[in-house]
């Protein structure tokens, strides 16, 4: 894997479940200095409502392997956009139409996008560290 950003690091725990579960797009931005409800907000776009409630699911188990429980979980059985609460942390798992619909980058669109760039060469193998 290639050095990530502190920004995507710090961000890894979160990200590398929406990675294993192969989202069509994964999007974080940083909403540090737009609101004081959260930090950074994550942003994943899935192929079917199907693959959003697998994404959702993986990742809510993922976290309490870490032992990380949402705050909140809203919309993961119905399948078209699920909302995941992690306090400083706000996961958004989104099929592709609800996706276009909302617009959330449009939406936070002063707020810094982090670089993902680092992710796209992980190997399943290290999924566990972390």
């Amino acid at each position: 894997m290639t050095k990530l950003n502190p920004l995507a690091d710090r961000l890894k725990k979160y990200l590398l479940p929406a990675f294993e579960r192969k989202a069509k797009s994964i999007i974080a931005i940083d909403v540090r200095n737009l609101t004081s409800y959260a930090d950074f907000l994550i942003i994943i776009e899935a192929n079917s409502q199907r693959q959003v409630s697998s994404i959702a699911e993986h990742m809510i188990f993922r976290m309490k392997e870490k032992k990380i429980s949402a705050i909140g979980a809203e919309g993961v059985k119905e399948g078209e956009w699920a909302l995941l609460d992690y306090g400083d942390v706000i996961i958004h798992v989104f099929e592709s139409r609800i996706k276009a619909y909302y617009n959330l980058e449009g939406l936070w669109a002063d707020a810094p996008l982090i670089d993902l760039s680092g992710f796209e060469t992980e190997p399943q193998e290290n999924t566990d560290e972390n």
